[in-house]
């Protein structure tokens, strides 16, 4: 009997839950609406359980509260920052935890419509994101404690530490075929094969993985190494053509011409199979000019991630079929206003083509002119990714830590969802290499190239997308090409 007894004492204490884990309702739905779809993370640990209990939502017509993401500007954190994250992150990697990201944040609590005086913006969170299953409350409250103490030490008054589950996802004939409007037929399946911002392409032995990224930049050589007229990369050219024709015809009558669609699909696979079928001979849109191993700044102390190339495309591929955006600059000007009600500085060429112009300095980044509707410091960011398009975030204010599958540490830009319908995920797989954006002075500059995202797990939206910042990499760019 006395055997029976320990065995039941042995089960009963294998199912003690922590006083400090957060029961079912508030680890699956806490962070509530900073994703798409329910894919937003599960929480794990706050250390301002004890003081702010989260509330649940009662009676027939209840209401989940709904969150997103702002950025960290004008806060005690912001001048402290550079000091107390690298002890922020040894803290943690102290404790043998495994980690993935360190994101400062501070979180937005909605209103219901009518009721948007009841929205709050919160203290400033220390976001640590750990692989799910891997960590108890119990280490995370231990070790919360000790980042909230070395924040005081730092005068960082009324944060809180707050830990998540995450998992990492890393985010090529004859000339290039026109750019075809959304009514045509072959409208999303010709797109891989026309010279748009956002070129989905592989390198050569990788096709058979799927393992794709997205062309982002296209340069326009001004003048050579020697000072002569260039045009290189494409020329100027705008046309009216008949698909485009069509499509007004289309948007008129607004009737789909069904066996019409079918010919025009019947046709481009008759042309894909005759001149795009072979790889090497015919997908290959120019040639690789400089490209150098992936890198960390572990000398230089700053952490930042190197990794990008640069190859000279082939004119007769492309200075014919470069078409401009799809979004017309009504369009775009309300996606940005959008956001936050605020004033915005974006405005966009009647020509519908973005030109980048510079890039954005540390500095631009920590003082942006932006505020949203709330009074609050922001910065609005675009991207053209080959998987996702045209999408807008928020740029989160603050470097923050990740760390990849193979363990090397790495310093990143973070970008937050944000969106028109809804929440919008910024980013998601083959999205990879594209440019992030914010426009400055009616410019658009370079602030990041994307570089990865963290998110549930498989086909989940992304919570945070990661981006390596863009002034090392420009400079490194423009010193070296000014060498060719």
């Amino acid at each position: 009997m006395s055997s029976n007894l320990s065995t039941l004492a042995l089960a009963s204490d294998a199912t003690v839950v922590s006083q400090y884990t957060p029961d079912e309702y508030e680890r699956t739905s806490y962070y509530n609406g900073i994703t798409g779809d329910g894919d937003h993370p599960e929480l794990v640990y706050r250390s301002d359980f004890p003081t702010t209990p989260s509330p649940k939502p009662v009676g027939r017509h209840a209401h989940l509260p709904v969150k997103s993401l702002r950025g960290i500007f004008d806060t005690p954190l912001n001048s402290v920052w550079d000091t107390v994250a690298p002890e922020i992150h040894d803290l943690i990697k102290a404790r043998k935890i495994n980690w993935l990201f360190v994101d400062p944040a501070h979180f937005f609590t909605h209103g219901l419509p009518g009721e948007e005086h009841k929205e709050s913006l919160g203290p400033v969170v220390i976001w640590v994101s750990v692989i799910p299953g891997s960590t108890s409350s119990d280490t995370t409250h231990e070790v919360s404690r000790e980042i909230l103490t070395l924040l005081l030490k730092n005068r960082v008054k009324d944060a809180i530490v707050e830990w998540r589950e995450a998992v990492l996802q890393r985010l090529t004939g004859p000339p290039l075929m026109h750019h075809v409007s959304s009514n045509n037929a072959i409208h999303y399946v010709c797109r891989i094969f026309t010279a748009l911002l956002r070129i989905p392409f592989a390198t050569e032995g990788m096709e058979e993985e799927d393992v794709q990224g997205t062309l982002t930049l296209w340069f326009h050589e001004n003048k050579d190494k020697d000072g002569n007229p260039s045009d290189k990369v494409y020329k100027a050219k705008e046309r009216q053509d008949a698909d485009n024709a069509k499509g007004i015809r289309a948007n008129r009558r607004n009737l789909e011409d069904v066996n019409e669609a079918i010919a025009d699909l019947k046709a481009f696979y008759n042309k894909v199979m005759k001149h795009w079928s072979e790889i090497n001979l015919h997908c290959n849109i120019g040639h690789v000019q400089y490209a150098a191993s992936i890198t960390i700044d572990i000398e230089g102390g700053t952490l930042y991630t190197s990794d990008w190339a640069a190859f000279l495309a082939a004119e007769a591929k492309v200075k014919d079929e470069f078409k401009r955006s799809k979004y017309s600059p009504q369009e775009l000007t309300a996606m940005f206003y959008h956001l936050g009600g605020g004033a915005t500085t974006f405005k966009f060429s009647e020509e519908r083509k973005l030109r980048i112009e510079g890039y954005a300095t540390k500095e631009d980044l920590t003082n942006p002119t932006e505020f949203d509707s709330k009074g609050q410091r922001c910065l609005i960011v675009g991207k053209n990714g080959n998987t996702t398009d045209l999408t807008i975030g928020r740029y989160a204010g603050l470097m923050s830590f990740t760390l990849n599958k193979v363990g090397i540490e790495s310093v990143e830009l973070s970008i937050y969802n944000s969106g028109v319908k809804g929440v919008e995920a910024f980013s998601a797989k083959e999205d990879l290499g594209s440019f992030v954006w914010h426009m400055t002075n009616s410019k658009a500059c370079i602030v990041g190239q994307l570089q990865s995202g963290n998110n549930k797990g498989g086909s989940t939206s992304n919570h945070v997308t990661y981006c390596t910042p863009g002034w090392p990499s420009i400079s490194a760019f423009v010193n070296i090409f000014s060498e060719l």
